[in-house]
């Protein structure tokens, strides 16, 4: 096989994965909370061939003698836009907006026997039942525990109306008494590039150790969040429709042009077989 074979064929492998994050992104313009995903390219390593040996070459040259042939390119990596998306008024007293970047709910999820902090910005919340009590929690759309002050937050059965309010306490109403039932528990990310998307419209935290960081750096609680906070809201995905068609289309040719690459390569190595001295 060709260098220019390998080179397209390697290329159009990073494509396909390019073309599964654009899909991924217009699959989830109408998530609540989604953030988009990028990718970004890096060159493979490339190898300088010296075949400029006339002495004319190298009269008033700037740039290295010969031609830079590279390997393709590949995918470096694939980061989460986490700029805000618009906030549309839903009227329902369990969803909520967060109004500044950087600012996530904390969810605990169970996997695998192992229990982990999460963050989203979805702040679609439900009550579900925990035991024959009657006792509510609530959770995200997936079942999970949403976070508060004190952990998980539990309220008792029997009350006629509930509301989070704007600084985020959840307000219950028994009799005609209100009385707060707990608090949501958003933190500030400082460095919202360093999470990980963990499925589910979820992010996660890496290893901060291995980075260099403590956890305390990163992740801080502010010490009100009121104002920062919308009820009865919800932030839509920050997913831009013409944009992510642009990209489309782009890689899309960018793939032709690789495979067009190849076979224009085969059709040449079949002549030069045929020829004869």
């Amino acid at each position: 096989m060709s260098r220019s074979m390998i080179q397209a064929a390697v290329t159009m492998g990073q494509l396909q994965q390019k073309l599964d994050t654009i899909g991924h992104n217009l699959a989830n313009s109408q998530t609540t909370g989604y953030k988009s995903r990028q990718a970004e390219f890096s060159s493979l390593l490339f190898q300088q061939i010296e075949n400029l040996n006339h002495p004319a070459n190298g009269t008033g040259r700037l740039t290295p003698d010969g031609i830079r042939i590279g390997s393709g390119a590949r995918l470096g990596a694939i980061n989460s836009n986490m700029n805000a998306g618009n906030i549309v008024t839903t009227d329902r007293m369990l969803d909520t907006a967060l109004l500044r970047e950087n600012y996530f709910y904390q969810i605990q999820v169970t996997e695998n026997n192992v229990t982990e902090i999460r963050y989203t910005r979805d702040g679609a919340f439900y009550l579900s039942p925990i035991n024959d009590n009657g006792d509510l929690m609530l959770v995200t759309k997936d079942g999970h525990p949403v976070l508060g002050a004190n952990g998980p937050i539990v309220i008792e059965p029997g009350f006629d109306s509930i509301q989070i309010q704007n600084n985020g306490q959840i307000i219950v109403s028994r009799n005609g008494q209100t009385e707060t039932a707990g608090s949501l528990a958003v933190v500030e990310v400082t460095r919202p590039r360093i999470l990980e998307a963990a499925g589910n419209n979820m992010f996660r935290l890496p290893d901060l150790a291995a980075l260099g960081y403590a956890f305390g750096e990163i992740v801080q609680a502010p010490a009100n969040i009121d104002g920062m906070l919308k009820s009865g809201a919800l932030e839509q995905s920050n997913v831009d429709i013409a944009e992510q068609m642009s990209e489309l289309i782009l890689t899309q040719r960018s793939y032709q042009f690789n495979a067009r690459t190849i076979s224009t390569s085969d059709q040449m190595m079949g002549l030069i077989n045929q020829l004869r001295t």
